[in-house]
């Protein structure tokens, strides 16, 4: 039996290039890239890697931010749905226990919901968009899938001395 071609999802949209983007589908702008990584890999464990498409950032294999391109032809189609566009846009998700966030589809742009966890709340990051309102979020996902230890080594962190 002949070996099957491999798909497109794993030869394009998941090779790192060497500045660490994913390729493919997957190029964010540098500059948000730049500020989502040194606001998450300042957080205690977390790493970031290549997603199936875009990048991620993890605390313990948990998935706490996730940016992407959404490319202007709708790929990837559930986040083209989730985001009620065909793009270009970048577009991040991340985890919250604010239910004004996540009021499963009555979030307000910037917000939207996409639908596969219910805490999950996605975002359109334009370069307009408030960073320490986009730092505030992500140290707040990071906490809603973070061990107690780690979210307390955050709050000991940050706490004045």
């Amino acid at each position: 039996m002949p070996a099957r071609p491999p798909t497109r999802r794993a030869t394009a949209d998941r090779r790192p290039d060497p500045g660490g983007r994913a390729t493919g589908h997957g190029g964010v702008p540098p500059e948000i890239l730049s500020a989502l990584r040194s606001v998450c890999l300042d957080l205690p464990e977390a790493y970031e890697e290549p997603a199936w498409v875009g990048t991620r950032w993890c605390v313990r294999k948990r998935t706490f931010a996730h940016v992407l391109l959404l490319v202007d032809s709708g790929w990837p189609p559930a986040y083209a749905r989730a985001a009620g566009s065909n793009g270009p846009m970048t577009v991040m998700t991340f985890r919250s226990s604010d239910p004004g966030l996540h009021a499963h589809g009555r979030a307000r742009h910037p917000f939207f919901w996409p639908g596969w966890w219910p805490d999950l709340v996605g975002m359109v990051l334009a370069t307009s968009v408030d960073r320490d309102v986009v730092a505030r979020l992500l140290g707040e996902s990071y906490c809603v899938l973070a061990p107690r230890r780690l979210v307390q080594l955050l709050v000991d962190r940050s706490a004045p001395e």
